[in-house]
């Protein structure tokens, strides 16, 4: 039988470690890493302040003063929209809200949202948590937005689509049957298997629509924002009867240092004049709890 000399044992030993060396570090820093995941999402912004009734005249619409300030001008546009869900608010306690709006003129809008609240102004923080949630920048069925109160910041992902409004005049609103069956057709998949197979969609199924209510919306431009609204939502009053009215001067930008000047200076300017509401009021969240 063939032997092998020590020397040539020795050197077959350093050869296999070193394999063994290079495999090993061939799996820590190269095969074992995963596949690419695709970038967070870059949202777009909107500015949303909430003001006092100071700001209203008589008719209940923006006092001229308060649209001027905010470079708002013309006339108002109605729209009515209702949300969808159980009534132990089951979508929105996973963070979902589906909402159905009719805007004077227009078609149907069904859009269904996902939202992330963001916590000490760490929006990278949520963008993470989305994108380990599969919403990311590959994903172009949804739009990412910050939307950013007061005190408050929501990241959300909006899928929106469109309903014919034949046979609807003005902002009417179908059945709560009729508009549930609409949105639950055109459910999309990221909502439908939410948690589990079909929960978004069995879910929805078992849903109430919370509403409608009936909004004015007026509109202009302000500093960066092209996109600048004032709107006044009249809402049922917490006991139950007679009506309480949100007042919202809300600003789109497109970037987080335009968006961030805008925050500071509606601020200012409701503060001066004594019309700004000093919190978050969430209307999502009003409408869901008061009908």
């Amino acid at each position: 039988m063939a032997t092998s000399s020590p020397a040539h044992r020795a050197r077959s030993a350093a050869a296999v470690g070193l394999a063994v060396s290079f495999t090993v570090s061939l799996a820590v820093f190269g095969g074992a890493t995963p596949a690419f995941a695709d970038s967070n999402a870059k949202p777009t912004y909107e500015v949303k302040i909430d003001l006092t009734t100071s700001a209203l005249d008589a008719s209940h619409a923006p006092t001229a003063a308060v649209k001027s300030a905010f470079g708002i001008s013309g006339s108002s546009k109605a729209r009515s929209y209702e949300y969808f869900d159980t009534s132990a608010l089951a979508l929105n306690a996973q963070g979902w809200d589906v909402r159905l709006r009719h805007k004077s003129g227009s078609d149907f809008e069904e859009t269904y949202k996902k939202r992330y609240p963001v916590t000490g102004g760490d929006i990278d923080a949520a963008l993470d948590q989305a994108n380990d949630e599969g919403f990311d920048s590959s994903d172009t069925n949804y739009d990412a937005e910050v939307d950013w109160g007061y005190s408050k910041q929501t990241l959300s992902f909006s899928n929106e689509k469109s309903h014919s409004d034949s046979g609807y005049s003005g902002t009417a609103m179908p059945s709560g049957t009729t508009g549930r069956s609409w949105v639950v057709g055109e459910i999309p998949g990221k909502l439908e298997d939410w948690n589990s197979k079909n929960w978004g969609a069995d879910t929805l199924k078992s849903s109430v629509a919370q509403g409608p209510v009936t909004s004015q919306v007026w509109s202009g431009a302000w500093e960066s924002s092209d996109d600048a609204g004032i709107e006044v939502l009249p809402v049922k009053a917490a006991g139950g009867s007679g009506t309480e009215y949100v007042i919202e001067v809300s600003f789109k930008a497109d970037d987080y240092d335009d968006a961030a000047e805008l925050h500071a200076d509606a601020i200012s300017v409701a503060d001066a004049h004594g019309w700004l509401y000093h919190g978050d009021i969430l209307k999502t969240q009003l409408i869901l709890d008061r009908y």
